[in-house]
């Protein structure tokens, strides 16, 4: 997550990344969407099925987030996830709903499913492949420069 992120929320979505890993899903952490809006997590397994996870640090942190509901339409299950302190009366009963720390997480709540539809799946599968690779490759060799591979 970026560096403005709290290392709440930083622990909150590894946290959640291992708990998607037991769940079959590969996952990445702020996922930017054609919308210009950036995921928290998100998660696809082996048949496709796309959950995001927006992360919440605290009521405050929910409080001015306005941003999520724009995510239901690129996922198949959408999640909060936040810690065992959170008052949860404060986030909707309508979506998913994952208690996470540091070391893992568990589902509190399940998801609707959203059933998104093909052509919103392959963009959106297409984007996730694209950026797995291009951090890949950032990782591989620090000093390339973003845009210049070849």
């Amino acid at each position: 997550m970026s560096a403005a992120r709290s290392d709440k929320g930083v622990k909150l979505a590894r946290g959640v990344q291992k708990l998607l890993v037991d769940m079959g899903y590969d996952s990445l952490m702020e996922v930017n969407l054609r919308i210009r809006r950036r995921v928290d997590v998100m998660g696809i397994n082996d048949k496709g099925r796309i959950i995001i996870v927006e992360v919440k640090s605290g009521p405050a942190d929910y409080r001015v987030d306005e941003k999520w509901s724009d995510y239901l339409e690129f996922c198949d299950e959408f999640y909060f996830a936040v810690d065992a302190d959170f008052p949860r009366d404060l986030l909707p009963e309508t979506h998913g709903l994952i208690i996470a720390d540091g070391f893992g997480g568990a589902i509190a709540r399940a998801s609707s499913d959203f059933n998104l539809n093909a052509a919103r799946r392959r963009n959106v599968t297409l984007r996730f492949a694209r950026i797995a690779a291009r951090r890949l490759l950032e990782t591989e060799n620090p000093l390339q420069e973003k845009f210049n591979v070849f």
